[in-house]
């Protein structure tokens, strides 16, 4: 099937190779896309070039136009006049994939599974051309795209840093159906296409070659000429393509019980990461089992069935609404006025040079932005820039960097104790400690060191932005920029207007955070923003289930069969029991009583255990692994639960959490916080890991029915108090029979 483009729009072709199209010869073809042309030597060159977007994709329209190409094609082979086949790229970046939005308007399993066999006759097509076809892999080649250039006989891709390939229809909730599924583990063995299709990663050229995805791979800059020649040579080649893999690898990949481990082994993993959520990885596994050694006719039509199947799926519909929550973050500027254009960024200071300062600054660096690292100690400094190499050094052992690329982007990192050098600086960071009147004072000071059009942003979690700006001579410039910890892990950056802050201000803030490889939302400014008001109810809530005398591990283990990434209470001791009980008190000094914090939190908070930070908090921790709940736990918190466990319906404590989350989204609209139903989502997939299968918290509990939710919240409210007072929206929303996404469109 298809997949969607990673591909960034802001990448333009090299000169080298947009000048580089072959020679044509007079062929009575309109000009659509793609087109045909035959050169002087008999190669005939099929060049894509979609004239509507800044990425090849893979419509309906093209592939037909594409088989219409390749039945002429092979007409011409007949009489000798084509000896090659080689697939081009106009752009600079090869295929993106085809049309999500195609995609996502399927609805009948029937018509499903008819997409996936339409685009496997056209690759199958090529296949049986009889003569060599090569595909010419520059830039960006993903889902259908690699699945055309399966359906080669060859594959030669370019040396660039911008050549990747993979197959991320998993991330839609679908499986490679355009012959994916079948033919890659044919060609480089099922581990290693297992690998690609579970994960939806995408590898570089020289990892392609390695694996045995692509035949050669050649200089950018001489990428025209190396695919002529290596096209004449594959009309005269015999050697047979595939994967270069040892002995035991064909051993195993090649017998039944070998591939029986395999994917028991892989069966397993995708069990441990989901939790069984996702039914697209299971159905990779299910295909690439039934298809192997079966005739490729026979495993196609496995192949299409099952895309029917996925493709009509919740799961895949909520997964292209996340996809189309991220391209529009992306491609935005964060800010209503279309004529704003964002300032550029190439010197960023940061201030306060602790971990996550020192996080911000390797960020920065390795995105190939100039920082200058300030703090008041010489010792801070170097543990910054300590930890900034760290980071560097895992890159290199987990091979996302050379040491050689690793050590250049360290230089691009600087301390120092003073203002030397901020005159230069774009944007400043302000990450020094969380304290209101040190960073007034902070801020006021590097104003006085800065440009006038220098962007300052505040990297705090809880405190007014607009309290800060009042110490300010400039306050249009200044903005919240709230990144989430660990920093190089976590891709929700939260945007923070102030009351004055400028659209130049938010827009470059907002457009740093895109060159960073962060997904931004802009919020308003208000207690907690977006993201810590939705989890501080969740939190606190789970605190008072405890109360009630419902173990640790049932809490968060309802938490984790809905799809939470970890619980509500392991969650308080990932962030650090300290600073989730600041963030607490905040938020009930700002929101009143309905955040008072439960007993149980303030209990733990008063025992002096820190979480994960200290070894030591609702679960034992050993070197920065959790070794599962503390059975000391109860005894610490006595005098706030009861002696004995009691057992809560699983239903009750989710329903609990999740109702606390929905009712205090509902507020932050309310307030103004956001406008939008989507912003909300996205922050909340991107900042706490709620599960993308859901399509995101608000849309979630519009398939649940706003009317149940008000009912559900009535009850809770009878029962536990005031804390669950459904907000008024919720009331409104429900008298109106309207959802979330219906009032608060994007």
């Amino acid at each position: 099937m298809a997949s969607p483009s990673s591909f960034d729009s802001r990448e333009t072709t090299p000169p080298l190779v947009r000048s580089c199209r072959p020679p044509p010869k007079a062929i009575p073809l309109p000009h659509t896309n793609p087109t045909l042309q035959v050169d002087t030597k008999g190669v005939a060159w099929i060049t894509f070039d979609d004239p509507e977007r800044k990425v090849n994709v893979l419509t309906e329209q093209v592939l037909t136009r594409f088989g219409e190409h390749l039945a002429q094609v092979r007409n011409l082979a007949s009489r000798a006049e084509v000896h090659v086949v080689v697939l081009w790229s106009a752009k600079g970046g090869f295929i993106a994939g085809a049309d999500v939005t195609a995609i996502e308007a399927i609805e009948d399993p029937v018509e499903g599974a008819e997409g996936s066999r339409f685009g496997q006759r056209i690759f199958g097509s090529l296949s049986s051309l009889g003569i060599p076809t090569v595909a010419a892999i520059h830039g960006i080649c993903l889902g259908g795209g690699v699945e055309m250039s399966l359906a080669c006989s060859h594959r030669i891709a370019s040396d660039s840093p911008t050549t990747k390939m993979g197959l991320p229809e998993v991330l839609l909730g679908i499986l490679p159906a355009w012959g994916g599924t079948t033919r890659l583990p044919r060609l480089v063995g099922v581990q290693a296409s297992l690998d690609l299709m579970l994960s939806g990663r995408q590898v570089s050229a020289s990892t392609a070659r390695r694996m045995g995805l692509v035949d050669e791979v050649a200089p950018a800059d001489l990428f025209r000429e190396k695919v002529a020649a290596f096209a004449t040579a594959a009309v005269k080649s015999t050697r047979k393509q595939g994967a270069r893999r040892s002995l035991f690898k064909r051993l195993i990949d090649g017998t039944p019980p070998g591939r029986r481990v395999i994917l028991s082994v892989a069966k397993k993993r995708v069990m441990a990461q989901t939790g069984g959520h996702y039914p697209a990885p299971l159905k990779i596994l299910e295909v690439v089992g039934q298809s192997a050694n079966k005739p490729l006719e026979k495993a196609l039509e496995i192949e299409a069935k099952a895309a029917g199947e996925l493709v009509t799926s919740s799961v895949c519909k909520n997964l292209i609404h996340v996809f189309h929550l991220r391209e529009e973050a992306r491609k935005g500027t964060g800010v209503d006025d279309e004529t704003v254009e964002p300032g550029r960024v190439e010197y960023l200071a940061v201030l306060g040079a602790g971990v996550m300062g020192g996080g911000i600054a390797q960020l920065a660096a390795y995105r190939g932005v100039h920082v200058r690292m300030k703090d008041i100690r010489h010792d801070a400094v170097a543990s910054g820039l300590q930890h900034a190499r760290k980071l560097f050094t895992g890159l290199v052992k987990r091979r996302k960097l050379r040491r050689r690329e690793a050590d250049q982007r360290m230089t691009l990192i600087s301390g120092s104790l003073g203002y030397e050098g901020f005159a230069r600086q774009d944007l400043i960071v302000e990450a020094v400690v969380e304290k209101m009147d040190i960073k007034r004072i902070v801020l006021r000071e590097t104003e006085d060191a800065v440009r006038k059009d220098c962007i300052l942003a505040t990297n705090t979690s809880s405190l007014s932005v607009n309290e800060m700006a009042s110490a300010l001579a400039r306050p249009e410039n200044f903005v919240g920029m709230h990144f989430f910890n660990p920093v190089h892990r976590m891709p929700l950056v939260e945007v923070v207007r102030g009351a004055r802050s400028s659209d130049h201000a938010v827009a470059t803030t907002y457009a740093l955070a895109l060159t960073l490889g962060k997904v931004p939302v802009v919020t308003n400014d208000g207690p907690g923003f977006l993201v810590n008001r939705i989890l501080g109810p969740y939190m606190n809530e789970a605190g008072f289930i405890l109360a009630d005398g419902a173990s640790v591990e049932a809490i968060d283990g309802a938490a984790k069969k809905f799809g939470m990434p970890m619980g509500p209470l392991r969650l308080v001791d990932e962030v650090g029991i300290d600073i989730t009980r600041h963030a607490g008190q905040s938020l009930y000094e700002a929101l009143g009583d309905r955040l008072s914090p439960s007993p149980p939190l303030v209990a733990l908070a008063e025992s002096g255990r820190l979480g994960k930070k200290g070894g030591l908090g609702f679960y034992l921790y050993e070197s920065g692994k959790e070794k599962g709940p503390d059975p000391e736990i109860y005894a610490v918190l006595s005098q706030t639960v009861p002696a004995l466990r009691v057992t809560l319906e699983e239903r009750e404590i989710r329903g609990r959490l999740v109702l606390a989350m929905v009712n205090e989204a509902a507020r932050t609209l309310e307030a103004g916080i956001v406008q939008r139903a989507s912003d909300v989502d996205l922050a909340m997939i991107m900042g706490t890991g709620f599960p993308p299968f859901r399509g995101g918290l608000l849309r979630f509990a519009d398939t649940i029915h706003i009317r149940t939710i008000l009912s559900r919240l009535n009850e809770f409210e009878e029962r536990y108090g005031a804390r669950f007072a459904p907000a008024d929206l919720i009331r409104r929303l429900a008298r109106e029979n309207r959802g979330f996404y219906e009032s608060f469109p994007g």
